[in-house]
């Protein structure tokens, strides 16, 4: 299946966020061609910081899967991870990490931290960033240009 329709659907999870006031980032698991967990942000609904669509997406699959490490799946993201949603994607044991949108200002894979390049990272998932990216930045700039 084609990366894009992957990322389809965490753009879909991202806009049913913002539609709860979540800021709009959305994240789906994919195991062997198939979607295993998504999720949106909900640090709002949750009352709880590390609520974000990576960290949920991987709680998901990781129930599903009854496993804590996600050995051979992917994530795709709307937004490049922070360094928080970047450990844990490692601890994790992506495969691959698909994202859209970077975060010059928040970003711990490219930008920030840059979490994988560190000696002290124990797995650093194959990155693909510019997935969906258009599509990414603009449900966030809508976002927050209503908020404004």
């Amino acid at each position: 299946m084609p990366t894009t329709r992957f990322m389809d659907v965490a753009l879909e999870e991202a806009r049913l966020a913002g539609a709860r006031g979540e800021v709009p980032i959305g994240a789906v698991v994919v195991k062997d061609g198939a979607i295993i967990a998504r999720a949106g942000n909900e640090t709002r609904a949750l009352n709880d910081i590390s609520a974000h669509a990576e960290i949920l997406a991987i709680r998901r699959a990781s129930a599903v899967l009854s496993d804590e490490r996600l050995a051979g799946a992917d994530l795709y993201v709307t937004l490049e991870p922070c360094t928080m949603c970047a450990a844990a994607i490692s601890f994790a044991r992506i495969r691959r990490l698909y994202y859209g949108a970077s975060d010059e200002k928040g970003g711990g894979v490219e930008h920030g931290a840059r979490f994988y390049a560190q000696p002290t990272c124990h797995h650093a998932p194959d990155v693909y960033s510019g997935i969906g990216e258009a599509d990414a930045a603009a449900l966030l700039k809508d976002f927050f240009s209503q908020k404004r």
